[in-house]
């Protein structure tokens, strides 16, 4: 690899101390293996553009691999990957190899570093993950552009790649401002097996994005982390890329593992072809003032499901403390939440143009045929609570009211409960169900 005129100099930067930058010329610069940053580092794009460009065959697992380092700042250029077609050989890593250790030819690596900042970065056609955090410390991802970045499997679906990657315990991490366009899996995410450490201490706000294949923002494993003031829209698009096949329908905001001490909040969608809130491993949390809006024909949404679903398939946690509260949620195919737990607080949300699928109705669609005969009102009803969200699990102490909730049978099926739930054993009170639709 060549930088030409690419100098180095000596400077002092907010953050960094004695810091050696590295100044990329002006145009572009073609890369067949990666440019490694040491500590007490910048990284700074000419005020004429410059250009990272991965050459075909290139070999190695990013751009810029920043691995064992302190104080770095990149910012100001673009990086430009080597994806020419959308489908490839990956699928997600086995043997819970980190996703590290798994995708080569990312845009910028962080690995067991710690105070890295990477800041008006622009990517594009990244193969794999334009940026991809692993075990590293205070790590701040501020105004960046990804565009048309990740691929898909063999059989068409997304692999997850194309957005950015926290993974096997980032501490003190933020990705705020920043706009994702045309990604292929998820957006903005954590994830780390069970065997790895949490995300900790995060903050996700005031990000933009667009035209997602999968979840548009994740928080996996994760405790203490903030996801607020987000937007966007066609989550789930284009609907060929959705992972059917392994249930990965496209998701707002979602969750996986064990999550506590955590909150979704003012973060608004529109287009969502999935669910809006999943809660799988959600636990002492809060979600407030979310807002999740689908006006198109249902055929628009092949995938749309329930609002907002509780669930606890880790076995590390239970859905409980909990508080839904402010959240608007409208035009989903089945109900307005699958409630799962103890001691969760669902008051005072707009749940708006539910069950657009009409289940309950006969003959049965197509849409509502798997709900399975010992639970009639599973996708029928507005608001269900069940005794199983992964793991058995007993549900009662729950607070459901002031809750507005309108669309096809509702009147009749506005709260359903489950086999193994006691009503009584819940506080059900002032809420406004309706026969109505907004379309």
């Amino acid at each position: 690899m060549s930088f030409g005129s690419a100098f180095v100099v000596l400077l002092t930067l907010p953050g960094l101390l004695s810091a050696a930058t590295l100044s990329l010329r002006a145009g572009d610069t073609l890369l067949d293996a990666p440019l490694k940053i040491k500590s007490n580092t910048a990284v700074l794009g000419n005020p004429r553009g410059s250009r990272l460009i991965l050459k075909p065959g290139f070999s190695g697992a990013a751009a810029i691999v920043v691995e064992g380092a302190a104080n770095v700042a990149l910012s100001g250029f673009e990086i430009v990957g080597d994806r020419v077609e959308m489908k490839s050989d990956w699928y997600l890593p086995t043997g819970e190899a980190a996703f590290a250790d798994f995708y080569p030819a990312n845009g910028i690596l962080i690995r067991k570093s710690s105070n890295v900042t990477v800041r008006g970065v622009r990517f594009r056609k990244i193969r794999t993950f334009p940026i991809l955090v692993n075990a590293s410390s205070k790590v701040l991802v501020d105004a960046v552009q990804i565009e048309e970045s990740g691929t898909l499997n063999q059989a068409g679906r997304n692999n997850t790649t194309g957005g950015i990657l926290f993974e096997e315990g980032v501490a003190g991490f933020e990705v705020r401002k920043s706009t994702l366009s045309k990604i292929a899996g998820n957006a903005i995410w954590t994830h780390s097996w069970a065997r790895s450490p949490r995300q900790t201490n995060g903050v996700i706000r005031g990000n933009t994005i667009t035209t997602v294949g999968r979840d548009a923002i994740q928080m996996g494993h994760a405790t203490e982390v903030r996801v607020t003031g987000n937007k966007g829209s066609e989550v789930g698009f284009p609907a060929e890329w959705v992972d059917v096949e392994n249930h990965g329908v496209g998701v707002a905001l979602d969750t996986a593992g064990n999550v506590d001490k955590a909150v979704y909040a003012d973060n608004t969608f529109t287009d969502v072809n999935g669910q809006c809130i999943d809660l799988d491993g959600f636990h002492d949390g809060e979600v407030t003032g979310n807002s999740c809006v689908n006006r198109r024909p249902l055929e628009a949404y092949p995938a749309s499901h329930y609002g907002i679903v509780f669930g606890n398939n880790d076995p590390g946690m239970t859905a409980q403390n909990i508080v839904v509260r402010g959240n608007t949620v409208e035009g989903f195919g089945y109900g307005a939440v699958f409630l799962v737990g103890n001691s969760n607080t669902v008051e005072n949300n707009r749940f708006l143009d539910i069950n657009r699928a009409h289940c309950g109705a006969v003959p049965i669609t197509a849409r509502c045929n798997y709900a399975v005969a010992e639970q009639p009102d599973l996708l029928r009803s507005g608001i269900y609570l069940a005794n199983n969200g992964g793991r058995p699990t007993e549900t009662w102490g729950n607070v459901i009211r002031g809750n507005t909730v309108t669309g096809f049978g509702m009147t009749a099926h506005c709260i359903g409960i489950g086999p193994g739930v006691q009503a009584s054993a819940n506080a059900i009170t002032n809420n406004t169900c309706t026969l109505s639709e907004i379309r």
